[in-house]
């Protein structure tokens, strides 16, 4: 992929945060990594969302030295570098604070597969993740300590983490992990929410992943 077409991707995906109900004013963040070079486009720190354009990404290199850009990298840009360097099959990295899942975050909750949606787009439980502070490389070595196969983690008193094999199939992990959240939230407050048997979140996520959408 060339760095223009990343950028380009990247851009949208940090609008489609928004336009999700993902974020407030100028919270989360999106990256993307080129295979080919091993760059990674971020989204620049504090920038509001409706002032981004593809030009206003700022280009990395795995050990954080900016490429290309006139301004800062996000601030969670050592947590997508770190996942980066240690989950070569991530391509691209969406951080929120999205308001069920983060709830579940704050009191240190997973999500059990209560729900098909949670079976088909997860595979299993969506974890929680310790503690870790904000700022150096904590968050990413907890992220990859935990996450296990999940697309998504819940960071404990902090939010959403999710990664996929390209920069929107992490956008689509973190608008499916706050939508089955609402769900679940809900659902608690009607009583207990009944898990899905193992072998049958399984097979669940093994026919959505060979048979959902046109191949």
């Amino acid at each position: 992929m060339r760095l223009p077409e990343l950028r380009q991707a990247v851009c949208q995906g940090n609008l489609l945060l928004p336009a999700s109900g993902l974020v407030t004013w100028t919270s989360g963040n999106v990256s993307g990594r080129d295979p080919e070079t091993g760059l990674v486009v971020i989204k620049p720190s504090g920038v509001r969302y409706e002032a981004l354009t593809p030009e206003k990404m700022v280009v990395l290199d795995l050990d954080g030295q900016v490429i290309e850009g006139d301004l800062r990298p996000s601030v969670d840009a050592p947590t997508h570098l770190y996942v980066y360097r240690h989950r070569p099959d991530v391509m691209g990295v969406v951080h929120t604070h999205s308001t069920f899942a983060t709830a579940f975050a704050a009191v240190g909750r997973p999500i059990p597969v209560y729900l098909t949606a949670i079976a088909d787009e997860f595979g299993g439980p969506i974890p929680v993740g310790a503690y870790a502070q904000i700022g150096e490389e904590q968050i990413g070595e907890e992220i990859v300590r935990s996450i296990g196969a999940s697309c998504a983690i819940l960071m404990q008193n902090h939010g959403v983490f999710t990664v996929g094999a390209s920069v929107m199939a992490a956008v689509k992990a973190a608008v499916m992990t706050e939508d089955v959240a609402r769900t679940v939230y809900y659902a608690l407050q009607l009583g207990q929410p009944i898990e899905i048997p193992p072998d049958e979140v399984v097979r669940g996520h093994e026919r959505y992943l060979t048979q959902y959408g046109q191949k």
